[in-house]
């Protein structure tokens, strides 16, 4: 799977956990030169807290188009870290 903004590949892999529909990446398959952490957080009642990152390409920043758990609930453990994308991110095999 890539995730792909602006011709820019965030994130490659083949190890993506699918949750609600969302492909999330593993933490080492994003390209971090593209992603700047956001102050934005938002709570899921099953998953925990949530994080995000303003994606950037070639100056142009698409907020909170990223996001992640740092610290999950058990249930969600198993996505601890990984990314996943909205906002016109487009993910693709």
């Amino acid at each position: 799977m890539k995730a792909i903004w602006h011709d820019k590949v965030l994130a490659e892999s083949d190890n993506t956990i699918v949750v609600e529909g969302n492909h999330y990446f593993p933490p080492a398959s994003i390209n971090r030169e593209y992603f700047e952490k956001s102050n934005t957080h938002t709570t899921c009642p099953w998953k925990g807290l949530a994080s995000y990152y303003n994606v950037v390409v070639d100056g142009d920043a698409n907020k909170d188009a990223a996001w992640y758990y740092p610290e999950p609930y058990q249930a969600a453990a198993n996505i601890k870290d990984y990314v996943a994308f909205w906002k016109g991110v487009e993910v693709q095999k």
